[in-house]
Parts: C-alpha cells; structure tokens; sequence
C-alpha cells in the first residue's frame, strides 16, 4: 500500500494543483472541501499524513487539529495557512500541527516538507512500488518487470501506479475514472482500452499475469493473479 495523503481546503483549485503534484509523484491523495468532512474522513480511514488549510469557514484548520490532537490522533499534519504573522504560525504549532507552510508555496516546496514530515514520523517514503517481479520506481516513473524496462502511455502509468499502490485490492472502475479523468469521463471505454493496453505490456510477454479482472466490481494487480 501506498503512503496516503488527504487534502484539506475550501478552495478548489487549490486542492486540485495540489492532488494532481502529489499523485504524479506517487503518493495516493484524497481530498476534502471542509473541516467537518475531513473530520469524518478520518474517523473512516487511515492516512498517514494530513495537509490541512487553517482558513476555512465553520469547523477551521485549527478546530479540525485540536478534536484530531484531543482523540489522541497521531497523524502528522502540515498546515497551509495565508497568514503570515508570528501569532498565527505559534497558534497552528500550538494547536498540534507539525509543520506549516505559507500561502502562497511552491508545490516542490510541498513535496520537500511532506517527504520531511514522513521521514520523522514513518521512517521515510517509499520512492518505489513493488507486486511480485513488477517494479515502478515513482522517482523517475520507470516500470520493469524482470529487469526488462516496459513502455507505457502516461494513463497506463496513472492505472499501473493506482493498482500497485492498492495491491492486493480491488479498484473500481468508477474510482479509476475519477482518478484518470475526473469529472470529464470519456464517452468511449477508454478505461478498458487502456487496461487491455497496460495487461498486453505487463503480463502478455511473461510467464506469470499479474492483473486479474474482477467481473462488476473492477480489477487488481497480485502475484496472485490470472489473466481474465
């Protein structure tokens, strides 16, 4: 399983630069639009960072930190914040928060606090994914399997890294089209397409498949596996 991220902002933009950087460098991001929502998020899933945005309307960054402290939540979490006064950066530290950052950042600077972040907390990111003899180094977005380097298009690479980095459990179409496309779904089954693309590259030239079809529910990527 991959490191896992959630996103917490009101704005859109933002949290779509934001999802978009961090997933293209491999790490599997989810994002919210309030404190409240990210709040339940939480109480349903495990992630292993939060990236929180102190100025929000009703339950703000710094409420959605103090209940996440006050349950006794271990998570790290960076705060994103527009005010840039010592009072306000002592109150987000105060509050729980381990590190912040002022708006507006650099994304590469994101990525350095949060690979920071992880290293303190969980001993470092993984920089690579790895399911049987199938490896995706997320440094400089190269498959192999076997040694042999394989080609792929960048929406095989989006699916491959999605299905590694959820390896052994089954990811719905409906979740692979809101990664790849978002809300402009192509018309065409250009998913399908793709997976018939990304199975011919992987598991075709080689003894063993590695990406099974789950009839109705979507597909997986196991040692395990059997082509479908």
């Amino acid at each position: 399983m991959g490191i896992r991220i959630l996103v917490v902002d009101d704005h859109r933009d933002i949290l779509a630069n934001v999802s978009e950087y961090l997933t293209m460098l491999g790490w599997v991001v989810e994002t919210c639009l309030s404190g409240a929502a990210a709040l339940e998020r939480l109480k349903e899933d495990v992630y292993d960072l939060l990236i929180l945005d102190i100025g929000m309307p009703g339950v703000d960054g710094l409420q959605v930190c103090k209940t996440l402290r006050n349950q006794g939540a271990a998570i790290p979490i960076l705060m994103l914040t527009a005010r840039d006064t010592i009072d306000d950066r002592v109150k987000g530290l105060e509050s729980g928060a381990d590190d912040y950052l002022i708006k507006p950042f650099s994304l590469r600077e994101l990525a350095a606090r949060i690979e920071a972040l992880l290293r303190r907390t969980h001993g470092g990111s993984s920089r690579s994914l790895k399911v049987g003899d199938l490896a995706f180094d997320l440094s400089t977005m190269e498959v192999t399997r076997a040694g042999e380097l394989i080609r792929l298009n960048p929406t095989c690479l989006k699916i491959l890294r999605e299905l590694m980095a959820r390896s052994p459990a089954v990811v719905s179409r409906t979740h692979l089209e809101s990664l790849i496309w978002g809300e402009d779904v192509p018309d065409s089954d250009s998913l399908r397409s793709n997976l018939y693309l990304l199975r011919a590259a992987i598991d075709k030239p080689f003894r063993t498949s590695l990406l099974k079809t789950h009839a109705g529910l979507g597909w997986s990527i196991g040692v395990q596996g059997t082509t479908s």
